[in-house]
């Protein structure tokens, strides 16, 4: 796939320090070992570097000595509002990491156990040769009227409609989901990559990057964040003539808890990520049924954020699912590995190795929670 790298090329004048940090991860992937699918299997028939075996039964003695490293900020909020974590049986450390590429730089420091990202991180994993498992999904319950990402459209783009694509330049990150919507957005208008020009440009989890440069007209389309990230982008720049439009209608939510294999080849860490998970699942009830309270106390008064913006990240989100069934999931992510995989040349692989199945009814609740 040609890839233009013309929005990396001053990124600390244009893109401050978060798109240094953004770039230099880029380049982790694109120097990293590429031994491929191969090495997504390791451990996978366990006892390979002398650990657990990745078929056995999750054990379920563990001790304080344990110690999780989880990247999950609002869940940690979560966890310390209700006091869950000084009931763990073991020791849980919280990291401030999210976003696949911050995500995978930890993986391979083995400074993270649990991360969370979108779909398309754990297959990048898997395509650079860093073995990973999905532990838990989360996704929305009613992902059309509630998507995860617009496209945001620079001042000067001349863009009034999703079918004004053609020949524009488009900001790409391919270790992101933010590359799938701009795949599957082609695809939808029966476009290839041929007809546009991919800039290939990571994303920050905040979305700073990729509005500068749809704002500098850098960039004339970008996938962004569809709900404050776009609000804020259209807050600040509509009046010089940025505006968003929805991607076709395709899901884009999948959320996603998954970790390094060789945490699940650690009995100790294996028995404290079942655990965690059973309260992982708590927390997200909590948040399903206190939308106000997650909105106040999280997004305004632990991140600073106005009360009508906290809202809005509440309200943009949706209802939260927990899927009793993976089959959707892994019918979802294989969709996704042969979608990127023929327009990145990377190898397609089976989508079921990415993930843990002892952990599928640990995952899950009953029913959904109905919305306060």
């Amino acid at each position: 796939m040609a890839i233009s790298r013309k929005g990396r090329r001053t990124p600390w004048g244009l893109y401050g320090l978060a798109g240094f940090v953004a770039i230099s991860i880029a380049l982790l992937f694109l120097f990293a070992p590429n031994r491929g699918v191969e090495a997504s299997g390791a451990g996978a028939n366990g006892g390979e570097n002398g650990g657990l075996a990745l078929t056995a039964p999750l054990p379920t003695k563990v001790g304080k000595d344990t110690v999780l490293v989880v990247g999950d900020p609002v869940t940690r909020w979560v966890f310390e509002q209700n006091g869950w974590d000084k009931e763990l049986p073991f020791t849980i450390r919280w990291a401030e990491i999210t976003g696949g590429p911050d995500v995978t730089e930890a993986f391979y420091a083995r400074a993270l156990d649990v991360g969370v990202g979108a779909n398309v991180p754990p297959i990048h994993a898997t395509w650079i040769g860093l073995p990973v498992r999905i532990i838990a999904i989360r996704q929305r319950r009613d992902p059309l009227h509630h998507p995860a990402y617009v496209l945001g459209i620079a001042p000067k783009a001349g863009i009034n409609r999703i079918e004004d694509l053609r020949g524009k330049r488009i900001a790409f990150s391919p270790s992101q989901v933010q590359s799938q919507v701009v795949v599957q957005t082609l695809k939808a208008l029966g476009l290839t990559h041929k007809d546009v020009k991919l800039v290939e440009l990571p994303s920050n989890i905040g979305g700073d990057v990729y509005t500068s440069s749809l704002a500098s007209n850098e960039v004339d389309v970008a996938p962004i964040g569809g709900g404050i990230v776009a609000e804020r982008y259209v807050r600040k720049f509509g009046r010089d003539g940025a505006k968003t439009l929805p991607h076709p209608p395709f899901r884009d939510d999948l959320a996603l808890s998954y970790v390094p294999v060789s945490t699940l080849e650690n009995p100790g860490k294996a028995a404290a990520l079942a655990i965690y998970i059973r309260y992982w699942v708590k927390a997200q009830q909590w948040q399903q049924t206190h939308k106000a309270e997650l909105a106040r106390g999280y997004y305004e008064q632990h991140q600073g954020l106005p009360a009508a913006d906290a809202r809005l990240i509440v309200d943009a989100a949706g209802d939260i699912d927990l899927p009793s069934d993976w089959r959707e999931a892994r019918a979802y992510q294989q969709q996704s590995i042969d979608l990127l995989s023929a327009e990145t040349g990377r190898p397609r692989f089976d989508a079921a190795t990415l993930f843990d199945p002892r952990f599928e009814p640990l995952a899950t609740v009953p029913a959904t929670v109905a919305a306060r």
